[in-house]
């Protein structure tokens, strides 16, 4: 069984593979049996696929799959990286949370003024977190220190943890002060974050995306956030990266960081540990775990 992965540092960090397995830090040779693709892999990364006639797993290093999903062959096992992304995500999410909220924003613009102001906080504040996996439930924890009401949505209702379904979305919106998106990209949730969506939220609200860029319609988040009735903080934009003369970038009310929410010290130690215990799991014959199942 012969293993690729893009990293001279995963050959330790991988652990104990079988006898059996070889693994290789290469390109992706035509014989590879399990592929682990780059994490920021360039965007011709899926093509490769095709020319791999060996290939059985490909487990990524990321927690969305929406380049891959419905684009490998019948007979190869896609696998995300859930809970890899979960503590690194959740701190992001807290931080543009914060950050926003206290205005760090506006303090880094003034420069070496003693720009005093009062700001606002996030005690008391009604969090909607949109996408309850393994990161939403991650912000949720990280949150409930912080003296605030926490809210979760799953694409379907979870009455036993308390989660509500996507259905839910219109009636839980309008009483919102924070909404954080973190749903998986499919054609379901493409423009989910719709004009409409943003209408519900009530005025003063904050928006916070951690899933991708296209979840969000930016022509209606810019029109909110330009209007001053909604605040917004994202790692993630449509187009990406976003240009260096939109809008976006000149409004005060916005935060934007350059998609680096999973970009983390820890990310390979973590990555290469789940990829280790797959190629571990599948030399024995046993069940893959993360496999995805119609974009999640």
């Amino acid at each position: 069984m012969k293993v690729c992965i893009p990293d001279e540092a995963g050959l330790s960090l991988l652990g104990p593979v079988p006898d059996e397995v070889s693994v290789s830090v290469t390109t992706a040779p035509d014989d590879t049996d399990f592929w682990v693709p780059p994490f920021l892999a360039p965007q011709d990364v899926v093509g490769r696929a095709a020319a791999m006639p060996s290939l059985k797993v490909v487990q990524l290093m990321s927690a969305g799959a929406d380049r891959w999903a419905g684009r490998l062959g019948p007979g190869v096992q896609l696998c995300d990286a859930r809970g890899v992304h979960d503590s690194s995500t959740s701190e992001w999410v807290l931080a543009a949370i914060l950050a926003y909220l206290r205005d760090f924003p506006h303090f880094v613009r003034t420069g070496r003024q003693w720009a005093y102001r009062q700001t606002d906080e996030l005690a008391g504040k009604r969090i909607l977190i949109v996408g309850a996996g393994s990161i939403g439930a991650a912000v949720a924890a990280r949150l409930a220190p912080f003296e605030v009401t926490v809210t979760s949505v799953a694409r379907r209702a979870r009455p036993a943890e308390g989660v509500h379904g996507i259905e839910d979305l219109p009636s839980l919106l309008p009483s919102a002060d924070v909404v954080v998106v973190l749903v998986p990209l499919t054609p379901a949730t493409t423009g989910l974050v719709s004009a409409s969506f943003l209408a519900a939220m009530p005025d003063g609200a904050l928006l916070v995306n951690a899933a991708r860029g296209p979840v969000v319609d930016t022509g209606a988040i810019l029109a909110e956030a330009a209007s001053g009735r909604l605040g917004y903080a994202t790692d993630v934009t449509e187009p990406e990266p976003l240009p260096a003369a939109h809008r976006l970038w000149d409004l005060p009310n916005v935060l934007i960081t350059p998609h680096v929410a999973g970009s983390v010290r820890g990310l390979l130690r973590r990555a290469y540990a789940l990829a280790g215990d797959q190629v571990r799991r599948f030399a024995a014959g046993e069940p893959l775990i993360n496999v995805v199942v119609d974009g999640y």
